[in-house]
C-alpha cells in the first residue's frame, strides 16, 4: 500500500472525514512533503473503501456538492497497527542518483566533468542545509517543520560527506591514470 494510502488511515483515526479535509490535515501534518493532488486523495480513498479499510460515515452537503464522509473500519486499524510496526528497510541502496551521475560521469566525460559535477552538487546540497536550519530556527516554524527539517539535515549531512570523500577518491583515480 502506498504511504498516502498509510498516512489517510492514520489521519482517521482522528474520526470521520471528508477527502478536502484530509488533504489539508495530511498537507499540515506533513509541510515538507510533496502536496497530494485531490484526485490522489479521493483516488486512494476509493481503493481503501473497496479494500475495505475505511467505509462511508455519511454524506453533508453544507452549501456545495455532496461530501462523503469516511471513517476507519476495523481492517483498516489492522493494517495501519501493522504499518506502524513494521520497519522501513535502511536506505539508500545502489539507485541513488548522485551516485549514478557520479559513476556516468567518469565513464562519459572523464574525472573533470565528475568533479566539477561533485563540486556543483556539494555547493546545492550546502544552499540547502542553510535553508533548513533557518527553517529550524524559525519562532514560526511547528513540530513539523522541524522534525522534518532534522530529518532533511541529516539526510543532506549524509550526502555531503560522501561528496568530500568521492571528490577525494575522483582526485586520486586521476592521479592513478596519469
Amino acid at each position: 500500500m502506498s504511504l498516502a494510502a498509510n498516512v489517510l488511515l492514520g489521519l482517521l483515526t482522528a474520526g470521520p472525514q471528508h477527502g478536502y479535509e484530509l488533504k489539508k490535515a495530511y498537507d499540515a501534518r506533513l509541510p515538507r512533503a510533496r502536496p497530494l493532488a485531490f484526485g490522489q486523495v479521493y483516488g486512494t480513498l476509493g481503493r481503501l473503501q473497496r479494500d475495505g479499510l475505511v467505509a462511508e460515515a455519511g454524506r453533508d452537503r453544507e452549501g456545495g456538492p455532496d461530501r462523503t464522509l469516511f471513517e476507519l473500519t476495523d481492517a483498516g486499524r489492522e493494517s495501519l497497527a501493522t504499518w506502524l510496526g513494521t520497519v522501513e528497510p535502511p536506505a539508500p541502496d545502489g539507485a541513488n542518483p548522485l551516485l549514478a551521475k557520479v559513476v556516468v560521469a567518469l565513464v562519459a566525460e572523464g574525472h573533470e566533468r565528475a568533479h566539477a559535477y561533485l563540486v556543483a552538487q556539494r555547493a546545492a546540497h550546502t544552499a540547502r542545509l542553510r535553508e533548513l536550519t533557518a527553517v529550524k530556527t524559525d519562532p514560526a516554524a511547528s513540530l513539523g517543520d522541524v522534525i522534518a527539517a532534522d530529518l532533511a539535515i541529516v539526510h543532506l549531512d549524509a550526502d555531503l560527506r560522501w561528496l568530500r570523500t568521492t571528490l577525494d577518491r575522483v582526485a586520486e583515480l586521476h592521479r592513478e591514470v596519469r
